[in-house]
């Protein structure tokens, strides 16, 4: 999962990029880059880290131009690295940026086919690279020394055929102007919004709602599934449809626990669903234990606060925020590596005794993925004199692995392959575990807008809308992404660094 910006001002906008990935933050903490255009020329600064620690005021002042993309990175494919930065370039043709959020199921192949058909060289394994050059092929291909959006969106539509998975992506061409584009099932989200000044019309596009409101952009409306949207360096803006089947599925886990609450998704607000997820959870509370012994119900900070409160108001119990956060400390479920989660899970949260002694606690989360985290907070509850901890889930079981943009682990790994809810409830150490029934989240995102068709659902049913994902992809999956893997690929990584720093200082 990834946060994406592209914005086509009246004036220097690097600034306001940089503002809009401060606000994305959530959506990558890995790496972050901003490319703008000026005079015919590319200025680009990403690297490793966090927005606020990549961007000094040395490189904001050399990021000139009125158009411009910028991203921040979660690693999707398990890997990370300077390299893996974004957005990625081409020379040719034109001159082209593109930053991407999703994950392309067939990258594979796709990068076979580039090497031998189209002859076109990838630098690096990321699926976003292949993206890049899929497109710019593809407008290559059509020879046109100017190209109108005609072109661009004819380019899009090819790459619609040849792509598959969940995509969203802003990419920039020198002196033309700014594209957005999503995959044909809207998995992965894009919105566009304006912001009028003296000079004229601003555009902005961007993967969540919230990066506009920041920026006084209003927003116009969601990317629709396979659509494109084209901004040109006059300020026009064009849109057209560019895949020959689309449907509105997006990824139900975005409401979950990606986006932030006060962004519109699809028409949807999150902070609603999430509202409705936890009043679903307090009727199923409700209809298997009406007598229960619940004394205070206790959120998991911060995604699970929405869901915790509106659980309280429905069953009339007391809700405290017993658990205090470390601001810190990064988002536990993007942390790369066992040892790193299980450590920065305790330096994350602190319980406050007073409202765990001697009480029924119901803990509320977002999700359980690993079962690391809920684990620990459970024992850190008992430890604070709980007397019984009980434990709720906003979202179903998370049984399977995403393939289309969020970095969740190998089958093996989550808790829930493969296990009852009795038998989970044993691991992690709960008197009791509540799961949401993937009804009432599907009816708790369904009710803000009638219009989706349908959801992304496969962490929880393992049905993979795209139709390309059998047991080889998933073993391919499990390879890329167990631990052990990750931890081989990140010592591997350490002595590239290593041998660079030092070849940097000769």
């Amino acid at each position: 999962m990834c946060g994406l910006v592209g914005l086509v001002g009246k004036t220097d906008i690097a600034a306001d990029i940089y503002d809009a990935l401060t606000v994305l933050q959530h959506r990558g903490q890995d790496a972050a880059g901003i490319m703008t255009c000026s005079g015919g020329r590319f200025h680009q600064r990403k690297s490793e880290g966090l927005v606020r620690d990549v961007f000094g005021q040395v490189h904001m002042q050399r990021l000139a131009g009125p158009m411009g993309i910028g991203h921040v990175r979660y690693p999707t494919a398990g890997s990370s690295g300077p390299a893996l930065a974004q957005p990625f370039y081409v020379n040719s043709p034109y001159g082209i940026a593109l930053a991407h959020n999703g994950n392309l199921t067939n990258a594979e192949a796709l990068s076979q086919q580039m090497f031998q058909e189209d002859l076109r060289h990838l630098n690096t394994d990321s699926d976003s690279e292949v993206l890049l050059n899929v497109f710019a092929n593809e407008l290559q291909n059509l020879g046109k020394l100017n190209p109108t959006e005609k072109e661009i969106f004819k380019a899009v539509e090819a790459v619609h055929r040849r792509c598959s998975g969940g995509y969203a992506a802003v990419a920039m061409l020198v002196n033309y102007g700014v594209l957005g584009f999503r995959d044909p099932n809207g998995i992965r989200p894009l919105v566009i919004g304006s912001r009028e000044t003296p000079k004229g019309t601003e555009y902005m596009l961007a993967s969540e709602s919230v990066a506009l409101d920041v920026l006084g952009f209003e927003m116009i409306d969601d990317v629709a599934p396979g659509e494109a949207v084209y901004i040109d360096m006059a300020g026009n803006l064009f849109r057209r449809q560019c895949a020959e089947q689309p449907h509105l599925k997006p990824c139900i886990f975005e409401h979950v626990y990606f986006a932030r609450p006060d962004s519109m998704i699809d028409g949807v607000s999150v902070y609603k669903t999430r509202m409705r997820q936890g009043e679903a959870l307090a009727r199923k509370i409700l209809a298997e234990r009406p007598d229960h012994d619940i004394d205070v119900i206790i959120p998991i900070p911060d995604t699970s606060r929405i869901a915790a409160q509106a659980m309280a108001t429905t069953l009339g119990i007391k809700f405290r925020e017993g658990l205090m956060k470390n601001r810190y400390i990064g988002r536990t479920f993007i942390m790369p590596g066992q040892s790193q989660r299980k450590k920065s899970v305790r330096q994350k949260l602190n319980p406050v005794p007073l409202e765990f002694e001697g009480k029924n606690v119901m803990l509320v989360d977002d999700s359980i993925v690993r079962g690391t985290t809920c684990r620990q907070i459970i024992d850190m509850a008992r430890d604070a004199g709980a007397n019984k901890v009980y434990f709720a889930s906003a979202a179903p079981p998370v049984r399977y692995p995403n393939v289309y943009g969020i970095d969740m682990p190998s089958a093996e790994e989550l808790i829930a392959h493969g296990r009852t809810v009795d038998e989970i409830c044993e691991l992690i150490g709960a008197d009791w575990l509540v799961f949401q029934d993937l009804d009432d989240l599907r009816a708790s995102s369904l009710d803000g807008n009638p219009a989706i068709e349908d959801f992304d659902c496969s962490v929880f049913d393992g049905n993979y809308i795209t139709g390309d994902v059998d047991e080889a992809y998933l073993q391919r999956i499990h390879d890329l992404r167990n631990d052990d893997a990750q931890t081989q690929r990140r010592a591997a990584a350490a002595v590239v660094g290593l041998h660079n720093d030092a070849v940097g200082e000769e």
